[in-house]
């Protein structure tokens, strides 16, 4: 069988081109280096309370022990916008690789058409539809029939490298968004436990405002007798009116403070805030002692690390882009086709008709554009290896400011409970003085402020504790078990 020259160069052409697909002219990527310290500093003389492996591996959110919080974090990922629109993003983000992918391929497509012509009797010409209607002219005349059938296909080799760069640059993006959607998950996790516990600790401060107020007005009944009698000047019955009235107004704030509370759980919730409610419980002051482990691990967890990394890898496939510019764009197309008058001839060889082509076209002159693309691409990349190492120095810095900020608010904790607790000795031992008569009202005013001050700062230290824990949770990345699958995603 005699092989026809035309396609012998075509099979060669192809060859060529195929041994020449291996040739990228992008810059192979290596992951940018950044600071990595052995050891955080802030944790030099911690010990842990408790082993790593002894802590809850599952949503981090249950290591603070609240049946309640632990029901509401769950729905975060089901239910906060912010999160579904990341996860759309993320969704979309894969679709372009595969869209990318695609152009690695070649394209067929599959064309055909039918037509009828014929001249009216006149001797002028007339268009006939394919219903066989003439479109302008009479009946008569001749007509003929003419049906096409072709199938085609192109293909841009990918010689220099481009178009993988193209499907790295999107893979990338990909990841990226992959991390974006575990940042925007974490973040709106955060955000509601932030706001639960705060909620709680609003609780805590209205239950010793309503005891306190209740002692206020038990004062106020006294001073009033004492009044009535002849003991005490009226300056006293005003005093202990106007604690009474501050107290209940700090309620009052408290009040608008936990409305806008339950209101922000209910928007990271995906809920309306008239459809949302939280009724008040006891507050669950556990603090647990998160391990942080070794830096190293920290650029593994971080999903703005991970983010920051890719967006390294985007920039580096996108020099490879503008460096296939110098080369140039090369493709193949090829159609096979038949022709006949009946639709039943167009499928018969002898009818047949094959072509194909082989295309190349290269950019002589263009005032250096292309090297100014390739510039400004290898500039983008260097600026993307500094917010990278900028990202990677802010998450430590993160880290040791929450290190610090536990040891400090440990101390501050059992130094609030001893001002606590002698404030409250001291508000009962000048309450018991004054009703024998031995100091004046204003004492007793002053003792009751301070008093009640030190037992808010206590609860205000208590939260603090665990918003410092949410925080360190976060800047560890929202966990510290964290598989090989994960780690590769992120």
């Amino acid at each position: 069988m005699r092989i026809a020259p035309s396609f012998r160069l075509s099979t060669l052409s192809a060859a060529m081109l195929l041994s020449l697909a291996g040739c990228a002219v992008g810059p192979a990527y290596e992951r940018p280096t950044a600071p990595e310290p052995a050891a955080f500093k802030e944790l030099q003389g911690w010990v842990p309370a408790a082993p790593a492996d002894a802590l809850e591996r599952g949503p981090w959110w249950t290591l603070f022990n609240d049946p309640v919080l632990n029901e509401l974090a769950s729905q975060v990922e089901v239910s906060n916008q912010n999160v579904a629109a990341a996860v759309a993003n993320y969704a979309q983000a894969r679709a372009l690789v595969a869209q990318q992918r695609a152009s690695l391929f070649p394209v067929v497509t599959l064309n055909g058409s039918g037509t009828r012509s014929g001249t009216r009797g006149g001797g002028g010409s007339a268009t006939v539809d394919s219903n066989g209607n003439i479109i302008g002219g009479d009946r008569g005349g001749n007509a003929s029939n003419n049906f096409r059938l072709s199938l085609g296909a192109s293909w841009e080799p990918d010689v220099w490298g481009r178009l993988r760069a193209g499907v790295e640059s999107a893979a990338a993006s990909a990841q990226a968004s992959a991390a974006d959607l575990a940042s925007a998950r974490l973040s709106a996790q955060g955000e509601l436990v932030l706001d639960y516990f705060s909620l709680r600790s609003i609780d805590a401060q209205r239950a010793i405002l309503a005891d306190t107020i209740a002692g206020y007005e038990r004062v106020l009944t006294i001073t009033r007798n004492r009044f009535n009698v002849g003991i005490v000047p009226h300056s006293d019955v005003y005093q202990a009116e106007t604690q009474l009235a501050s107290t209940r107004s700090d309620d009052l704030a408290l009040v608008s403070q936990r409305a806008q509370l339950e209101h922000a759980i209910a928007v990271l919730l995906g809920k309306a805030p008239s459809d949302f409610a939280l009724a008040p419980a006891e507050w669950n002051v556990t603090v647990p002692d998160v391990p942080v482990g070794v830096p190293s691990l920290l650029l593994q967890r971080r999903p703005d690390i991970a983010a920051a990394e890719r967006e390294v890898a985007i920039a580096n496939a996108q020099i490879g882009i503008a460096r296939a510019a110098y080369f140039p764009d090369i493709g193949l197309s090829a159609t096979y086709g038949t022709a006949a008058s009946r639709i039943g001839d167009v499928f018969d060889a002898s009818a047949a008709a094959w072509s194909f082509g082989l295309s190349a076209a290269q950019t002589l002159f263009n005032a250096g554009a292309t090297r100014a693309s390739v510039e400004a691409a290898r500039a983008s990349h260097q600026a993307a290896v500094a917010r990278y190492r900028q990202t990677v120095l802010t998450a430590f810095a993160n880290v040791e400011d929450q290190l610090t900020a536990t040891r400090v608010l440990v101390q501050q904790q059992e130094q609030r409970r001893i001002a606590s607790e002698a404030a409250s000795k001291v508000e009962e031992q000048v309450l018991n003085r004054y009703k024998a008569g031995q100091v004046a009202y204003s004492d007793v005013v002053q003792a009751q402020v301070t008093a009640l001050s030190a037992r808010r700062s206590l609860i205000q230290v208590q939260a603090d504790r665990q918003t410092t824990a949410i925080t360190l949770i976060q800047a560890l990345g929202g966990g510290w078990h964290v598989g090989q699958d994960e780690v590769a995603t992120r």
